[in-house]
């Protein structure tokens, strides 16, 4: 004897319609009961490099140090976005990490690569200063 439950479901509907009714309350009841953040607390993990070389124009520092600086950062792994200012005399790289990304191991990354290439920088220019953004 095989059970065929769709034929019973169909001669004998009031079981299947009250298991509906119950899981449809307790997915509402389920629903209202999760809580909400307007403003949830997320830490977005954002380094800052900032360069400095006095009286350098900022054609100089594009070509001389913020090439340099971004091609470096963009191999770091977990980069979602790179952003650089440069004015007269200061170059500031701004990288964005995805948000898996462990805020103090992206600013290691960061020192790492920077490391690697400042062989490449001019000497003139002031130490790196490598921070995150709070």
């Amino acid at each position: 004897m095989r059970l065929n439950i769709s034929a019973w479901a169909i001669r004998k509907p009031i079981p299947s319609l009250v298991l509906f009714l119950v899981l449809m309350v307790l997915g509402l009841v389920s629903f209202r009961s999760l809580p909400i953040t307007r403003f949830p607390n997320i830490d977005i993990p954002i380094v800052s490099v900032a360069i400095t070389q006095s009286g350098a124009a900022p054609s100089e520092l594009q070509t001389q140090v913020t090439k340099w600086v971004e091609d470096a950062v963009s191999g770091v792994k977990g980069v979602k976005h790179v952003i650089s200012n440069i004015s007269e005399g200061a170059s500031i790289t701004t990288i964005e990490f995805r948000l898996e990304v462990n805020q103090d191991r992206a600013v290691n990354d960061v020192k790492e690569a920077i490391n690697k290439i400042r062989i490449n920088l001019p000497r003139t220019i002031d130490e790196p200063i490598i921070s995150r953004v709070e």
